[in-house]
């Protein structure tokens, strides 16, 4: 049945819509990024008050969990989409694409999508009822509101499930060609910026 929807788009047209995919959800790990500054920043004046003015405050316990919370959840997609996630490749690199191929397939039907359809449909759940009686965090006295965050289990949930799609379709044009279509560029970790700079010749 997966294989029939995917025969309907052509090659160009698959693509484009992998790429499409990995733009959002490249753009939304971007966007939630700035938490890392926030974070930062949140940190550096709690203790900066609590140490030095001996003035802790009551909210940027609330607000740090959040914000950290937020990272973790909204960068998942990003790092699908960027193949950032740890991967146990020790026979895996072995393998002709091909088969590396069906075997993600596989995998993403019978792990990673079922995981992914928990993760949405318990996360709404968990929001709605958050919603409902206006939950607050019993961590401080500030008792920030936290359906907000909540909220945002089921949009990554979401999301996941969008960019496994997209890897479902990388994988499906990898199995027909026995090429790994190229990912959409990004940041690197320094290590990989530093491979691929050209030293002058002696």
């Amino acid at each position: 049945m997966i294989g029939s929807a995917l025969r309907i788009f052509g090659g160009s047209d698959l693509t484009a819509l992998i790429h499409a995919i990995e733009s959002l959800s490249i753009w939304v790990g971007r966007a939630f990024g700035w938490c890392i500054l926030i974070l930062t920043f949140s940190v550096a004046y709690e203790v900066f008050v609590r140490y030095v003015l001996n003035a802790p405050t009551v909210w940027a316990f609330d607000m740090m969990v959040q914000m950290y919370g937020a990272l973790f959840l909204m960068c998942g997609p990003y790092a699908l989409a960027q193949d950032a996630h740890v991967r146990a490749d020790i026979l895996y690199r072995l393998w002709s694409v091909k088969w590396q191929a069906r075997v993600d397939f596989t995998l993403y039907l019978l792990f990673f999508f079922p995981g992914m359809l928990a993760l949405f449909w318990y996360g709404a759940e968990i929001a709605s009822d958050s919603w409902r009686y206006k939950e607050v965090s019993w961590n401080s006295p500030a008792r920030i509101q936290i359906y907000f965050f909540k909220t945002l289990i089921p949009v990554a949930g979401g999301l996941l499930i969008l960019q496994g799609f997209a890897e479902l379709m990388r994988c499906w044009k990898a199995m027909k060609s026995g090429v790994w279509l190229e990912r959409l560029d990004d940041v690197r970790e320094t290590e990989d910026s530093l491979m691929h700079i050209d030293l002058p010749q002696k």
